[in-house]
């Protein structure tokens, strides 16, 4: 049914769950064709081990040739009517494989393909090549129809027909990213296509200084195979699919150009000028539209590069990356149309669009006789609003599900420039526009439990913009404690995002303290009533669910709980976020009314008690120290 072709090369760490994953698919008709590529270490032995205990399995070896040689070889040996591509690093999900082939045999299409999550120290996160393509499902579609697909370019996340391989004459140039051109032409040149929403593929971070392919992208070798692959796709996609260029040359310019920006700030003198020759020549080619699809900041960095304005470009890439750059934006004549001036940007180049997008921050939030009281600064994007002037500014709370609204106020106001400060310490200055609003909460009174989100409107004549108001997550100000309303609880929360709000709800249980003791969190409070089971207190890890649990002494309707860090797994340096949960036979979520945000360092890792964004417990691990 299925040939799986896995290269690998030198990859010990990483081939043995690859393998395995593969040997634990529930379609069961496979054949694995593993081609180790000269590899150095003991890779080819942990492939050998699988063979010698799953007969589907089959070892080839080679000098080494590099992947996509190691592929062909993989194709020329491969006996099935499907093929599919695995790296040697990476992990396939259990039903990946049945799920491709499946809807390959119902639709009758050429190619199936699914979402994709980078596995980056032992957790899963979105894709941004594939996050958006595969949000929906879609069968027998096509590239043309789903212009989305244009950052589908990797192979690993598809199950081809090989019959279709073959009528294409489809094989691997010898290079890096050599499956761009080859999975750029299937895409193209397919009857239809089916597209997966679920997850098929694990693409791996490697954590070692000799890493992957894509984590090596600022080296000169690497630079130049990219961009030879971006010129062969962009022939295939000029050639059969013309009307997808556009989008095509935007995303490279977005993504595959800033790299090359970056190189040039890193290397400076010592980066070889053909790569800036192989740059400049795709370049060329691309009309105005592709470049006006880019945020002015990358604009200005691939046209410093095209006009080959090295110097300078190396100095812009800092000032970018610092957010220093604040280009003033100014009106170009009459209407909505915008631009921002920068002395090597032509004005042609130089409109804004998506560009036009408001970033607030809260500054100040507390309680103050009876009212929540908030300040705070909105800016649009990165600019300076010196020539935008005077501006009237909305704030207003409006339910998340029913859409209702509560006005906090309105007044006009100046573009002013203010230090603000940033999560890591560091200050910056930044262009914008000052906000206060205070909030009675019986303006709240007559609503039952709901998320109230914080917004601004920033309106002028040719602009009108609206946006959430958020910031940092880890930035100040601290969220302020709950009050009680009635029944429910008030309680100011702050989104994992970053974004502020209200949250109106009942709570059976309230957290008077939490204070550190002997490398324990020591929680006590309050339970309204008791419930079935005997309470304990459950860590949730966000990004995947992991579950500790603490006990929970009670006597009456106190209760204390004693969270020892050390026994929260190590999350391997990488920032995590733990939920606490008081579980009583059924989940209370917890109200807390303490200020108090401890932080502490235990055994080299480093913890802060903060509030989550139902406004319980959150206790956040910051990695090491």
């Amino acid at each position: 049914m299925l040939s799986v072709i896995v290269p690998f090369h030198n990859v010990e760490k990483y081939v043995g769950e690859c393998l395995e994953s593969i040997a634990r698919q529930t379609l069961g008709d496979i054949e694995v064709i593993c081609v180790d590529d000269g590899s150095t270490d003991g890779s080819a032995a942990v492939a050998a081990a699988m063979c010698a205990v799953d007969d589907r399995f089959r070892l080839v070896r080679q000098h080494n040739m590099g992947p996509g040689m190691a592929r062909n070889v993989g194709v020329r040996l491969a006996t099935r009517r499907y093929l599919a591509f695995v790296d040697g690093d990476d992990v396939v999900p259990r039903v990946a494989f049945a799920k491709m082939v499946a809807s390959l045999e119902s639709t009758g299409s050429d190619m199936a393909c699914g979402n994709a999550k980078r596995l980056i120290g032992g957790r899963l996160k979105a894709s941004w090549a594939h996050k958006d393509a595969f949000r929906v499902q879609r069968k027998r579609t096509h590239i043309t129809r789903h212009p989305l697909l244009i950052r589908d370019r990797m192979v690993w996340n598809k199950v081809f027909r090989r019959s279709f391989w073959d009528e294409l004459r489809l094989a691997f140039p010898d290079r890096m990213y050599e499956d761009h051109p080859v999975t750029m032409a299937a895409h193209v040149r397919a009857g239809s296509v089916d597209v997966l929403r679920e997850v098929v593929y694990h693409w791996r971070q490697r954590d070692e200084a000799e890493s992957s392919i894509t984590q090596r992208k600022l080296e000169p070798d690497n630079l130049r195979d990219r961009l030879l692959s971006v010129c062969d796709a962009s022939r295939i996609l000029r050639g059969g699919a013309p009307r997808l260029a556009a989008a095509f040359d935007t995303d490279t310019l977005d993504v595959d150009m800033h790299v090359v920006a970056e190189a040039v700030a890193h290397h400076g003198d010592a980066l070889p000028p053909d790569i800036v020759d192989l740059a400049v020549s795709y370049l060329d080619q691309v009309p105005l539209s592709g470049w006006l699809g880019l945020p002015f900041a990358r604009r200005l960095l691939v046209h410093l590069l095209h006009t080959r304005q090295l110097d300078t470009l190396a100095k812009v890439f800092g000032e970018v990356e610092s957010g220093a750059m604040q280009p003033l934006m100014r009106r170009a004549g009459p209407g909505r149309r915008w631009i921002a001036e920068h002395s090597r940007m032509p004005d042609h180049l130089a409109p804004l669009s998506g560009d036009l997008a408001l970033t607030s921050r809260l500054l100040r939030l507390d309680w103050h006789e009876g009212r929540l009281h908030g300040e705070g600064r909105v800016s649009i994007g990165r600019f300076d609003a010196g020539a935008v002037g005077q501006v009237k500014l909305t704030i207003w709370l409006m339910e998340r599900k029913s859409g209702a609204r509560i006005s906090l106020g309105h007044g006009t106001a100046f573009p002013t420039w203010s230090e603000i400060a940033w999560e890591d310490g560091s200050t910056a200055l930044e262009s914008g526009y000052h906000f206060a609003f205070a909030l009675d909460p019986a303006a709240l009174a007559s609503h039952g439990p709901g998320h109230w989100e914080l917004h601004v409107e920033l309106r002028r004549p040719g602009l009108h913009l609206t946006g959430k108001i958020g910031g940092p997550r880890w930035a100040p100000p601290a969220t302020p404690v709950p009050v009680r309303l009635r029944q429910l609880w008030l309680v100011p929360v702050r989104t994992f995002r970053g974004s502020w709000g209200i949250r109106l709800s009942r709570s059976n249980a309230v957290v008077r303290e939490c204070h550190v003791h002997d490398d324990r969190l020591v929680i006590s409070g309050e339970l309204g009533r008791r419930g079935d089971g005997e309470p304990v207190l459950r860590l949730i890890r966000r990004h995947d669910a992991e579950e500790i649990y603490f006990p929970v002494a009670v006597g009456g309707k106190a209760f204390t709980a004693r969270v020892a860090f050390a026994e929260i797994d190590d999350s391997k340096h990488e920032e995590a976020c733990w939920n606490l949960v008081l579980d009583q036979g059924k989940v209370v979520s917890l109200v807390v009314e303490t200020a108090a945000r401890p932080e502490v360092e235990v055994r080299g890792r480093r913890f802060l008690v903060d509030r989550n964004e139902e406004g319980g417990l959150m206790i956040r691990e910051m990695g090491a120290s």
